[in-house]
């Protein structure tokens, strides 16, 4: 304590604990970033800016909230950790001053027909207490409300040991649970159509069987030829009943098939284990291919897709049960349960009542809670995960959110920047990686990355104020004051694809013509059923191309040049210039580095610590064994080729002995879409999520099919990268092609020759086409949400 002086009092030293108020990062060089060095403000509003590819996630995420992570596992006893995530130190030199990190990302949710948004975010868990205790006829304890509990029910001897002797009991137990016994809880049920399984006029000795992987002479069809079960020369029609349930349903036998001791099971069964259960997306084309036009799901007609069954829906509170509160809007749920007045279960609706105010405040009061988890899009998935933290009472804590405006409409933008602004205004330090004015204009400080992407960026450009930014002269601050201007003149049409009484989700009998052979742009608020109409209402033979947001599958194996098929001409050409097999010229193939199996790297796992990765010393990190480097294609070895950029490719290939048409057309399709910085043979898990975007929309470039639909392909994009992409829609449309975009992004909505508007809100208040014609005028009219913001982003 200072002592008063006659002059009046001294001000009190500051104490130490008050002067951790920054925090400081120095030489962080994770993937591209150069040694950056920055100083962030703790309970302020940071907002990360730079190019797609620019090293702002790395920063970020794979930095600072990585670390944070990592030393908040290492509170937790060796045991513990041995069943969490093992993660590596960030290569920093200096991480001081973190705090607790909660990261919220763009992952989209697991696609598992089981999660649903209500129980991604407890409010099923609270309604299934809820029901447990109020509902009429009281039917059991919350499980029998859940329909991933099965009801089942044993009985049998026990031992057990009781005064040093060993006596046998006999226990029963049983278990209510809400489980559909039809559909297992999934909602629907999978039909096969058995004509595309097999040939029945053909014996199986003739090739009856027509499934992918059932060739003559595999050891899936010696199964089948060789059970000795019925006549392999016999025509499958002509089989007994007694054959046919052998052939198609059997149960799993052991039994000795060629002399080896297999399991035997029937055709459908097989099938189903091996093929249906895996998530569609995962599957390789020619079996997915195969699954949809084999398969067909429809609604279990036992729980009429509800999943529950018929004890669970019996019980009700209101007249309502489990089944029909979840599918009601969360709007109207919300006020429903806000006419609940139970004092038994006060604080159960207090909470319910909480979480579902939540839903509503984030704009997301249009889903319903048995909406599958796997349906909703990376910028819904990132807003239901925002729930659980909205009521928070943790302060002096670090978010960290990955554009959080994806997927919002400019009107719901605002309310987005109001709950970041709550949340730091809790004494919370709020870091955002954002591309959109209206949320960067938010910030306390920004840190902007650049100058460019991949090996281009990774440096730190500018750091300080909005206002600061505005008159830096970066990249950024350049652009974050433009406008687009509305077209003068639009393309005309060339035809029109006919949408007739579209009901898919909201959407409400809605009849629409969507012009060909210029570029039309989907809008409305989220919700309105934009992905509806264009993704779930197009006619099936209109050869649509549709490029949506669905994540890139790929481990650290996969590269731009394995996941484009650029890989497969290189090889022909490197294998055809020097007379071997193009086996050779693949690192997951005969030209593997013989230690680290072609990885580059080997891998040593270090139980509850993060395993080491170390360059492996007989291939130096190139993945290929020495006797393949050998082999040269222009001059340049394989490894060579795959450590070269695209645009570095893309003339490589252009000319001289290398000259590859097949591979220069799509390494000009990588160029065409921004990513000609990116190396050939750079791992797809580096990549972020604006560049594994475009990485798909080169890929899907080159499908044969006349009318492209993107799903908002500005995600991820910085404001100078949209002009890129507008000029590469203009190119599409110009070749000839249909361009319809699904989009909030205020620039491609005024570049557009056509704009249909869906609204006027979400959900039940959606579903109808408000508004057709050209971008002029839709300013002109101003009558819908979407022409006010428009009108005001062009000046108009």
């Amino acid at each position: 304590m200072t002592k008063a002086t006659g002059r009046g009092s001294a001000t009190p030293a500051r104490h130490a604990a008050d002067r951790h108020d920054l925090i400081r990062v120095h030489g962080a060089r994770e993937n591209n970033l150069k040694d950056v060095s920055v100083e962030l403000p703790k309970r302020r509003l940071t907002v990360f800016t730079g190019v797609s590819g620019s090293g702002k996630s790395s920063l970020v995420f794979d930095t600072i909230a990585a670390e944070s992570q990592r030393m908040i596992n290492e509170t937790y006893s060796a045991f513990v950790q041995g069943f969490m995530p093992t993660l590596a130190r960030p290569d920093v030199d200096v991480l001081d001053g973190l705090t607790t990190a909660i990261s919220v990302d763009q992952q989209r949710m697991g696609a598992d027909p089981r999660s649903t948004v209500g129980t991604a975010t407890d409010a099923n868990a609270m309604l299934r207490i809820l029901f447990s205790r109020l509902g009429t006829p009281h039917i059991g304890s919350p499980k029998a409300f859940s329909f991933n509990v099965a009801s089942i029910s044993g009985a049998g001897a026990v031992t057990v040991q009781r005064g040093g002797q060993t006596v046998k009991e006999r226990r029963s137990f049983s278990i209510t649970g809400g489980m559909c016994p039809r559909c297992e809880g999934r909602g629907s049920v999978t039909d096969m159509d058995l004509t595309q399984l097999f040939d029945d006029s053909k014996s199986l000795n003739e090739g009856a069987l027509t499934v992918p992987g059932y060739k003559s002479g595999g050891w899936n069809h010696r199964l089948y030829t060789e059970s000795g079960l019925y006549d392999p020369d016999k025509p499958i029609r002509k089989f007994t009943k007694r054959e046919l349930q052998d052939f198609l349903y059997r149960e799993p036998t052991r039994m000795k098939i060629a002399g080896i001791n297999m399991t035997y099971e029937g055709l459908v069964p097989r099938i189903q284990k091996s093929m249906l259960a895996k998530d569609k997306e995962a599957m390789q084309p020619h079996i997915r291919e195969f699954v949809e036009r084999a398969v067909t799901f429809t609604v279990c007609p036992e729980c009429e897709g509800t999943r529950l069954n018929e004890g669970a829906r019996s019980s009700k509170i209101k007249g309502l049960s489990i089944a029909d509160v979840c599918a009601m809007q969360i709007s109207d749920l919300a006020a429903w349960v806000r006419g609940l007045d139970e004092p038994s279960v006060a604080p159960l609706l207090a909470s319910l009542r909480h979480t579902l105010d939540g839903f509503v405040e984030i704009g997301l009061g249009y889903l319903s809670l048995d909406r599958p988890a796997g349906t909703l899009s990376g910028g819904e998935a990132q807003r239901v995960k925002m729930i659980r933290h909205l009521g928070s009472s943790l302060t002096d804590v670090t978010y960290v959110f990955d554009e959080p405006s994806i997927g919002l409409h400019p009107h719901d933008i605002q309310r987005m920047n109001d709950l970041l602004l709550r949340l730091r205004d809790k004494g919370n330090t709020v870091l955002v990686v954002e591309h959109k004015p209206e949320m960067i204009a938010i910030a306390d400080h920004v840190v902007d990355l650049g100058p460019g992407a991949g090996t281009d960026g990774g440096t730190v450009c500018f750091e300080g104020t909005v206002e600061e930014l505005r008159a830096s002269g970066t990249l950024t601050g350049r652009h974050l004051d433009d406008r687009a201007r509305v077209k003068d003149t639009v393309r005309t049409p060339t035809g029109k694809l006919a949408i007739r009484d579209a009901t898919t989700h909201n959407l409400r009998s809605v009849d629409v013509d969507i012009p060909l052979g210029v570029l039309v742009v989907v809008t409305g608020v989220a919700g309105s059923g934009k992905s509806s109409l264009v993704h779930g209402s197009m006619p099936a033979d209109a050869g649509v191309v549709s490029i949506d947001q669905s994540p890139i599958r790929g481990s650290r194996r996969s590269n731009p040049a394995t996941y484009t098929g650029l890989l497969d001409p290189i090889r022909k050409a490197f294998a055809k210039a020097n007379g071997v097999k193009p086996a050779l010229f693949s690192a997951n193939s005969e030209g593997a580095c013989p230690t680290c199996n072609g990885v580059g790297v080997v891998y040593t796992d270090l139980a509850m610590m993060a395993g080491v990765a170390t360059t492996c010393e007989e291939c130096e990190g190139k993945r290929f064994d020495a006797s393949v480097l050998e082999y040269k294609l222009g001059g340049r070895d394989i490894s060579e080729v795959l450590a070269m950029p695209v645009a570095e490719a893309e003339e490589f290939f252009s000319a001289g002995e290398a000259k590859t048409p097949a591979a220069h057309r799509i390494l000009d399709r990588l160029a065409d879409v921004g990513l000609g910085y990116l190396t050939l043979g750079q791992p797809l898990t580096t990549l972020s999520g604006g560049e594994r975007q475009r990485l798909k929309l080169a890929t899907q470039m080159g499908d044969k099919g006349g009318v492209y639909v993107l799903d908002e392909p500005t995600t991820g994009l910085h404001l100078a990268d949209v002009e890129q992409l507008l000029g590469l829609l203009d190119r599409l449309v110009d070749a000839g092609k249909s361009v319809i975009v699904v989009e909030h992004h205020q620039a491609v909505m005024a570049h557009a020759d056509w704009i249909i508007d869906l609204g006027p809100g979400a959900g039940h208040d959606g579903g109808r086409v408000v508004f057709e014609g050209t971008p002029a005028q839709l300013v002109a009219a101003r009558s819908t949400l979407t022409g006010e913001h428009l009108a005001a982003y062009v000046g108009g």
